[in-house]
């Protein structure tokens, strides 16, 4: 075990050449990052949840009726214990001669069936309420955390010149400001995974996961080797899109269809600029070149940069999904999230059919 270790914390992997643990050992006028500090993580995620449940329980249905978010009422299936084993056992989208032979065994017609098997996954997919409370958390977090980041960087030299990230590397001297920012954003990615279980799933659910583990990745490795300057640039304006995407989406789920239009094409363009050109041009240009400057490249140095090289690919991703939500805003196509899982509306005749699929109209709308 000590050997593992002693191979893991290699001065060569984590610093450039000429430098060691013992240069950044704390001393009068230097805090340096350790390990350690990170152990603070899992009790500041544990918070985050704790407030998050009291947030989206007390604050968030009263901002929820402020903006008028309603729960969209659907029909509700009956039980019919053929159709629900086939749902539940083999599949939750029955083919064509499927429907054929349960219609025969319930003595149903096909569209009738059909019309079930929507309705019956509508029942599953999260209601508006519980997207516009979870939105409005994320909203609030990452406006703290843009707002907090920007009090922090607006009076550093590096937030107005980026080859002052560089200076004095490694040896830079840990800031409070630093220290707290850094914390906050890993316990609160720490908290969405695990959390993951009762989050909405989307479409880009595996990017999502792939993104939150990339980013504690490279925060904590970022920390470890102290690139703690260009790591809050990184977080700063990854913050920026997210505040206005998860405030469309509450104006979105609230339909108020005409802000909810300008948050989209806002957040379009603080997308792009952000994570397609200052990320890349700005920030990982800055990483890649600036640093050979003063020291020769390490495995920190090459890890660090294809860490960056990660998050940039699936900024590209989600730049694609943007770009047809785009095409279909322009063309009068757009009705919600490209990432959703779009409620199935039911068959025309479906008044006809409802004394067959009964029950109350208390379920829940996917709702956008």
């Amino acid at each position: 075990m000590a050997m593992i270790s002693e191979w893991f914390w290699w001065e060569r992997l984590w610093l450039p050449v000429n430098v060691t643990w013992a240069d950044l050992q704390d001393k009068e006028d230097h805090v340096y990052a350790h390990v350690s500090h990170l152990y603070i993580i899992l009790p500041i995620a544990v918070l985050l949840l704790g407030l998050r449940v009291l947030y989206e329980r007390l604050t968030a249905p009263l901002i929820a009726a402020a903006l008028g978010v309603k729960e969209k009422v659907h029909l509700r299936v009956s039980y019919n214990s053929t159709l629900e084993q086939y749902y539940t056992t083999h599949s939750k989208h029955p083919s064509q001669a499927d429907v054929r032979g349960l219609s025969k065994k319930v003595s149903w017609t096909e569209r009738q069936v059909e019309n079930w098997f929507r309705r019956r996954r509508n029942q599953e997919r999260p209601g508006v309420l519980k997207k516009f409370r979870e939105a409005s958390w994320r909203f609030v977090f990452y406006l703290c955390a843009f707002l907090g980041g920007l009090l922090a960087l607006h009076d550093k030299p590096w937030f107005y010149d980026l080859r002052e990230v560089w200076v004095g590397f490694p040896k830079q001297s840990l800031l409070d400001s630093q220290y707290w920012y850094y914390m906050i954003e890993m316990s609160f990615y720490s908290s969405l995974l695990f959390s993951v279980a009762v989050d909405i799933k989307r479409k880009d659910f595996k990017e999502q996961l792939l993104h939150h583990w990339a980013t504690l990745t490279l925060l904590s490795f970022s920390w470890c080797a102290n690139y703690i300057r260009i790591g809050t640039l990184v977080m700063l304006i990854h913050d920026a899109a997210d505040v206005v995407l998860e405030s469309g989406k509450m104006f979105n789920y609230a339909k108020w269809e005409r802000t909810s239009n300008c948050m989209f094409v806002l957040f379009t363009l603080v997308f792009m600029v952000t994570r397609l050109v200052i990320f890349p041009f700005w920030l990982i240009h800055c990483t890649w070149v600036y640093p050979l400057e003063q020291f020769q490249p390490f495995f920190g140095y090459y890890f660090f940069n294809v860490m960056l090289v990660v998050l940039q690919l699936l900024h590209i991703f989600w730049a694609s999904l943007i770009l047809r939500m785009v095409k279909k805003f322009l063309f009068g196509e757009m009705k919600g999230d490209e990432r959703s899982d779009e409620e199935e509306e039911d068959s025309p005749d479906e008044d006809q059919n409802h004394k067959h699929l009964g029950g109350s109209s208390n379920g829940l709308s996917n709702g956008h």
